[in-house]
C-alpha cells in the first residue's frame, strides 16, 4: 500500500496484510459474479431449451395473433389497391382561405384552395423540417410552411426558400409529390394514388328540378366497412330507426334481386312503409302516420353508397352516402341530398329526418371496434343480406388485386 513502507522500501507486513485482504475480497466478488453468471447461463440454457422444444406451438400462436390483429386493424391502410380511388375529406365551403388538415388511409394530408379557386392536396409535411403545412397559410397561390416560410405551388413544387441566396436553385428533393384533388358535389375529393376509376356520376346535380343539400363532414369511431354494410341493409330499420321512420316497417323482407341500378351503382330496389311523424312529414311533404316509399340501395366500389327514395306524390329524395377511411377503425362520414321539391322548405328542416337517421346509425356502429370480416364464413348471413354479401365479395376481390 502506498505510504506504508519499511526502511528498505519494501511493503510492511501490515500493508501486505491489507493487500492480501483486499485481494481475497476481490477474489470472492469475482467468484460470486462467476457463480451468478453461471447460474444465469444455466437458466438461459434451460429457457432456450424450453423455447426450442415449444417453438412450433409458440410460432403458431404468434401467427394467429398477428392474423387476428391484422384482421382487426390493418385491412385498409396497408392495402395499396385502395389508393387509386377518390374519397371526400372535407366540404368545399370548409376549404377556403386557410389550409385544412385531413387524414386518409393513415396518411396525413393538407387540402387548400388558391386564389383562383383551385383545390389541391399534399402530404401534410414540409420537406425541410417536417412541419405541418396545414398550420401554414396561402400567399400568391402558394402554400407557405409556418416554420421557415418555404412556399409550395399546387403541383407540390417548392418555388421559394426564403433563406437561400437569390439565384440559388431549389433542391430537387424539396418538391412534394401531390395527391389528386377534385371539387365535386360540394365536397373536396382526394386520390392518393393513380386514379383507377372516376367519381361516380350523380345526374341530379345538373338537373334544375333538383336542389343539392350538403352536410358537414363528421368523424365516426368505426370502420368504413361497417358503415357500407349498414347503408346497404334495410332489416335494421324497425329496430335501429324506431324513433325516426322505422316504426311502421315490416320486419320480413321480400326476396332481394340484385343487379345494376345504372352505369355506376350495383344494388337492389324495394318498397317500404315508413313512419311519418312530424319530422318525417316535413321530409315526405305528406300528412298521415305512414307513407309509402319506393327505394333503392346500391354501392360503387370501394366505399360509396347511394339510396334513392320516391314518394307516391312524385317527390324524389336522393342520398349519396360516403364513408372515408381515416384509418381502419375511424372514418369520415357525410351525405349529400338531391331533392325535387319546390325549394320552399328550408334545407335544415328537410335534413332533420336524415340527421336523426344518421345519429341512430352512428350510435349503433360505434359499438363495433373492428373491421367487418370480409370472408364469407365468419358471419352468418341470410337472403336479406344479399347486397352486403355481394359488396363484401367484390370489395375483398378488389383488396386482393
Amino acid at each position: 500500500m502506498p505510504g506504508v513502507m519499511t526502511a528498505r522500501g519494501l511493503p510492511s507486513m501490515t500493508a501486505l496484510g491489507c493487500e492480501t485482504h483486499n485481494f481475497s475480497k476481490l477474489s470472492i466478488a469475482m467468484m460470486r459474479s462467476f457463480s451468478i453468471a453461471t447460474a444465469a447461463s444455466v437458466r438461459t440454457s434451460r429457457c432456450a431449451f424450453i423455447v426450442m422444444m415449444c417453438w412450433p406451438r409458440i410460432r403458431k400462436m404468434v401467427i394467429v395473433i398477428q392474423v387476428r390483429l391484422k384482421n382487426m386493424t390493418s385491412i385498409l391502410c396497408d392495402n395499396d389497391n385502395l389508393l387509386g380511388f377518390w374519397y371526400p375529406v372535407a366540404r368545399s365551403v370548409d376549404v377556403m382561405a386557410a389550409p385544412v388538415s385531413a387524414k386518409l388511409l393513415g396518411r396525413n394530408l393538407v387540402v387548400w384552395r388558391d386564389g383562383n379557386g383551385t383545390v389541391s392536396a399534399l402530404p401534410d409535411r414540409c420537406t425541410h423540417r417536417e412541419a405541418k403545412l396545414s398550420l401554414g397559410y396561402v400567399k400568391d397561390n402558394c402554400l407557405v410552411c409556418p416554420y421557415h416560410g418555404w412556399e409550395f405551388a399546387e403541383d407540390g413544387k417548392c418555388v421559394r426558400v426564403p433563406s437561400a441566396t437569390e439565384g440559388i436553385p431549389v433542391p430537387p428533393k424539396a418538391h412534394i409529390e401531390p395527391f389528386g384533388c377534385q371539387d365535386r358535389y360540394g365536397l373536396v375529393w382526394v386520390c392518393i394514388g393513380t386514379p383507377k376509376a372516376p367519381i361516380p356520376d350523380m345526374p341530379w346535380d345538373n338537373d334544375p328540378k333538383f336542389r343539392r343539400l350538403n352536410t358537414p363532414v363528421d368523424t365516426w369511431q368505426c370502420s368504413a366497412t361497417r358503415m357500407v354494410d349498414n347503408f346497404l341493409d334495410i332489416t335494421h330499420f324497425p329496430f335501429v330507426h324506431v324513433n325516426s321512420f322505422g316504426r311502421a316497417q315490416e320486419t320480413s323482407v321480400p326476396k332481394v334481386e340484385l343487379g345494376p341500378l345504372d352505369d355506376h351503382f350495383f344494388g337492389y330496389s324495394y318498397e317500404v312503409n315508413a313512419n311519418n311523424a312530424s319530422v318525417g312529414a316535413i321530409a315526405s311533404g305528406q300528412s298521415g302516420g305512414v307513407v309509402h316509399r319506393k327505394m333503392s340501395s346500391g354501392f360503387n366500389l370501394p366505399l360509396i353508397c347511394r339510396s334513392t327514395i320516391e314518394y307516391d306524390t312524385g317527390l324524389s329524395h336522393i342520398l349519396l352516402l360516403v364513408s372515408t377511411p381515416i384509418d381502419d377503425v375511424t372514418s369520415y362520414f357525410t351525405f349529400v341530398v338531391w331533392r325535387s321539391d319546390d325549394f320552399a322548405i328550408p334545407s335544415d328542416e328537410v335534413l332533420r329526418l336524415d340527421f336523426m337517421i344518421g345519429a341512430e346509425d352512428k350510435r349503433m356502429l360505434e359499438t363495433f371496434d373492428t373491421v367487418l370480416p370480409l370472408d364469407q364464413t365468419s358471419l352468418v348471413s341470410v337472403q336479406a343480406d344479399k347486397c352486403s354479401v355481394e359488396w363484401r365479395r367484390q370489395f375483398a376481390a378488389l383488396l386482393n388485386g
